[in-house]
């Protein structure tokens, strides 16, 4: 993967935030694991309340998860006074997400001035072994930021 240089020399500090004021992300226990330009893993407990009739974590849940990390991914380059929002998103459910807890790992494939690509995976650990149950590629504006 390339190195991307951020264009916010406090994009930690800015993308941090940005994350940390979202309550949805906050009611699911989700959480800032790990970040780099163009990088980010989030990581999420498993939680009963999360699952749908089989017992396994709803997708609608992994695909909050997978978005947010392309979110959080694609702000890290985005110019100081950016906000941001996903315009499009295509989630493959690959395997039952069961496990003890689940990380969204997305890294930014094309930054661009207003439009910036993102993959990413959703990986469920169970006894120390990550099982790869979704994958989405997204689509992130850059937008001027408002009072």
């Amino acid at each position: 993967m390339p190195r991307f240089e951020p264009k916010n020399p406090d994009y930690r500090a800015v993308a941090t935030d940005m994350f940390v004021r979202q309550r949805a992300m906050q009611t699911l226990g989700i959480s800032i694991a790990r970040m780099e330009p163009g990088e980010v893993d989030l990581a999420m407990p498993y939680a009963p309340e999360f699952t749908q009739q089989n017992g396994f974590v709803h997708a609608g849940i992994i695909t909050a998860g997978l978005d947010n990390a392309c979110g959080v991914a694609a702000f890290t380059l985005m110019p100081a006074g950016s906000d941001i929002l996903t315009v499009e998103f295509k989630t493959n459910l690959l395997a039952p997400a069961k496990g003890e807890r689940f990380v969204f790992r997305a890294t930014v494939v094309k930054p661009g001035r207003t439009l910036t690509f993102c993959e990413a995976g959703a990986y469920a650990l169970n006894d120390g072994v990550e099982t790869l149950v979704a994958t989405m590629t997204g689509t992130l504006m850059a937008l001027a930021r408002r009072g």
